[in-house]
């Protein structure tokens, strides 16, 4: 006879992915019984990152977007447009307001138990799941892991490149952003690192998030970074005088690394399970589409692993053959992006990076860049 499990579902990490699946489970009315345990080390009271993504319509967690965009400007050199983004919009959602709705909701349910304690290890025994941690040792019906290990173990031919920006909040002392309008990306600046842009998100007239980003195979001095944004104030935007709120850093991996989607009855989410787009970066709306059909996946009694089709594994190959692009320097990343985005309707291209359009539709989008390049580069990377 099999052991009853502590729990049904652990979910190890309470960041975006652990977070984001217990809220959707919460919603189930076919899983209003199950027990739910969130193992997370950190109390998270803390604003400690930003997630911008662009949405159709409400979506899950609109009680807590921060602000959002309807138009954004788009610049490189020689290229400036301010884009009309439906039928999307640009959308942000701060860490502090995400952590802080979800453990409301939690706590409100009276169904997930919250352990503060270290991932040990994580075995499958016996058609359970058994999670030890520095003083406990618990079993579940399933494990859900977006805790990511300390060291990825990269295979030979896999492209790598990080994401790294720096951003701050910055104020200034009378009304001087246009809120309406964000900017999505700015070329404008030094490329000598590799591909790099600012983003600028205004708060409040007279408040804006100012991001300096860079898609890089190594990381740079705290002073470089420091320095990028200063200039880029003075330089761009023309403000002298202004008062820095807050800071943010953050590493973002961006590789065609096949992340293991799990084993047994342990399943991994988030970053850990493949979910950040590997040519881009953006991880927020991945992450609710794949918890969302995980739960699919339960209501039904079946086993919660998401399987993606033949045809959906073709956003994979696109991946790798931009990160060829960019990580081989074999055209600037500032010159695919202007190419992409001054030759597309901006609804195609975030259709297009949100997985979702069809064939059609991307033959369309890959027409308007350099066929020489990417048709190397998607040779290349069918050889290895």
């Amino acid at each position: 006879m099999l052991q009853k499990p502590d729990y049904d579902y652990i979910i190890l990490g309470g960041g975006c992915a652990g977070l984001s699946l217990i809220m959707h489970m919460l919603t189930s009315s076919h899983l209003s019984n199950k027990r739910i345990l969130l193992i997370e080390k950190e109390v998270k009271d803390k604003n400690d990152r930003t997630w911008c993504f662009w949405e159709k319509g409400n979506g899950f967690f609109e009680s807590i977007v921060h602000r959002k965009w309807n138009h954004a400007w788009f610049h490189a050199d020689g290229y400036s447009s301010l884009k009309t983004l439906g039928p999307y919009a640009y959308k942000m959602i701060r860490g502090l307001d995400f952590y802080q709705h979800c453990y409301a909701v939690m706590r409100e349910s009276g169904r997930v138990d919250l352990l503060h304690e270290s991932v040990k290890k994580v075995n499958n025994a016996n058609g359970l799941v058994v999670v030890t941690t520095q003083n406990k040792v618990i079993q579940g019906k399933y494990a859900f892991n977006s805790i990511m290990a300390e060291q990825t173990a990269y295979k030979k031919d896999d492209l790598v490149l990080l994401q790294h920006f720096k951003g701050w909040i910055i104020e200034t002392p009378s009304a001087f952003f246009d809120t309406e309008n964000a900017t999505l990306m700015d070329f404008r600046v030094n490329q000598d690192e590799g591909t790099t842009f600012i983003y600028v998100m205004p708060l409040s007239p007279t408040q804006a998030l100012v991001e300096y980003t860079l898609f890089t195979s190594s990381l740079l001095s705290d002073e470089h970074y420091e320095w990028a944004l200063k200039n880029y104030i003075a330089e761009y935007l023309k403000l002298n005088e202004y008062s820095i709120k807050e800071k943010e850093f953050g590493i973002i991996p961006m590789t065609n690394h096949q992340f293991s989607v799990g084993e047994g009855a342990v399943i991994n989410i988030g970053t850990a399970g493949g979910q950040t787009k590997p040519s881009s970066g953006y991880t927020f709306r991945f992450i609710q589409k794949h918890v969302h059909a995980i739960v699919g996946l339960l209501d039904e009694g079946k086993h919660p692993l998401v399987k993606k089709s033949l045809f959906e594994k073709r956003f994979m190959w696109f991946d790798s053959v931009l990160l060829y692009i960019l990580y081989h320097k074999k055209m600037p990343g500032a010159r695919v992006f202007s190419l992409m985005f001054s030759k597309n309707k901006i609804s195609r291209i975030f259709k297009f990076l949100d997985n979702e359009t069809a064939l059609h539709e991307e033959l369309v989008l890959l027409n308007t860049l350099p066929q020489w390049p990417f048709m190397m580069a998607g040779f290349k990377v069918m050889m290895k």
